[in-house]
């Protein structure tokens, strides 16, 4: 069985200063005597050198997830008056990782035993067993400790990013997950996400394959050429089905051992962000986001996606997952309940207009808002051009 992730730190944090996620950070603590008050998450405390808990004030400290070298040192712990979260052993995932996944993390596992022993499938076949959406008491509440987790390490890469680049640089790239690799829809979303990092916004996906993996591999290639966007995209086209589960993810992985980025510190031009849930996880995990918020609540997952992506939301063809986003969407800037958006753009003007009209409804429902008329949001878009135009002029 894959294991979890590892818990140590892959980029650096900008924690808040009651929140220890790194053994550096709590030897920092220890050796001034106090954890007093502050939150240790997600620490291996039984990896030698075991740090010594005995001379340290621990009043009011929150352990969560993390482990200790003995029973009897966590109940000393609590005696001395700290509160402890365990980190529910026999898990396939830990329940307070202190960072992001990343695709390594995700596709663990794929060399020695296919997509079946994945990190990220055995975590799913998990989740099926245990209740799906609807788990047993312990399940649900290891899940919502992983969700929180992911929440806020989430936080402090956007929270990061935000403060140097503002809300508005934050785009959504949505879609259908069945779109064919190498399809004209693909490409599109592709070039799309191509475009937008290298213009310095973060797209920001739902994490599934189609329009999702399209948008969140223009942005791994951004500091490529065009060519090799295409020749990346021709690599990929041999595996279109996701369904196809072994030879799809072995195309992926082909394609970033031939383009491995420059600089992966430089996330967001290195795939920028992709926010999925196993919730979906019969869905092949998509390798080319720079980072992953992979939640197992999908309310909140999507909830997470729309509130981030103030710059604007570029909605591909899809079908009923699709029209559910652009609703929920719509509802958030009809309330301005996040705050100012960006511009809704329809990419493939006979399908939102013909096959599924959902603009001639958004428009007039946006021209009711409470705060003025919002129709002006909404644009109908063919080409790339006119969408990177739009949400970057």
């Amino acid at each position: 069985m894959s294991t979890p992730p590892p818990i140590d730190v892959l980029l650096p944090h900008d924690n808040s200063p009651d929140e220890i996620e790194s053994r550096a950070e709590l030897d920092l603590h220890l050796r001034a005597g106090s954890l007093a008050g502050l939150t240790v998450q997600g620490l291996r405390l039984d990896e030698e050198p075991v740090p010594d808990l005995a001379p340290v004030d621990l009043t009011d400290t929150l352990f969560i997830g993390c482990r200790f070298a003995s029973r009897a040192v966590e109940a000393d712990v609590v005696l001395r008056g700290a509160h402890v979260v365990p980190p529910f052993r026999a898990l396939p995932y830990a329940i307070h990782p202190s960072r992001l996944y990343t695709p390594p993390d995700l596709y663990a596992g794929f060399d020695a035993a296919g997509f079946a022993g994945m990190y990220d499938t055995v975590v799913y076949d998990h989740f099926r067993a245990h209740g799906g959406a609807l788990p047993e008491i312990r399940e649900a509440l290891a899940q919502r400790l992983h969700d929180h987790a992911v929440d806020n390490a989430l936080a402090h890469v956007t929270d990061a990013w935000l403060a140097t680049h503002g809300p508005a640089s934050v785009v959504g790239v949505m879609g259908g997950h069945a779109v064919p690799r190498g399809t004209t829809t693909y490409r599109l979303a592709a070039a799309i996400g191509w475009r937008l990092a290298r213009a310095d916004r973060l797209v920001v996906t739902g994490g599934g394959p189609g329009v999702m993996e399209a948008a969140n591999l223009g942005a791994y290639l951004a500091t490529r050429t065009a060519d090799e966007l295409t020749a990346a995209i021709d690599l990929l086209a041999g595996a279109p089905n996701f369904h196809d589960h072994d030879p799809y993810t072995a195309a992926a992985l082909a394609v970033r051992e031939r383009f491995t980025p420059a600089d992966p510190l430089d996330w967001a031009r290195c795939g920028g962000l992709a926010i999925p849930t196993w919730l979906y996880g019969h869905e092949p995990a998509n390798l080319f986001a720079g980072q992953i918020a992979k939640y197992f609540s999908n309310a909140i997952r999507e909830d997470t996606i729309l509130r981030l992506a103030r710059g604007g939301i570029v909605f591909a063809a899809g079908r009923a997952g699709t029209v559910q986003e652009v609703f929920q969407a719509a509802t958030k800037t009809f309330y301005r309940t996040d705050g100012d958006s960006g511009p809704y753009i329809f990419l493939d003007r006979a399908f939102w207009t013909e096959t599924l009209p959902v603009e001639a409804l958004l428009r007039p429902l946006l021209a009711l808002s409470p705060d003025g008329d919002l129709a002006k949001t909404v644009h109908l878009a063919d080409d790339v051009e006119d969408v990177v135009q739009l949400l970057t002029g």
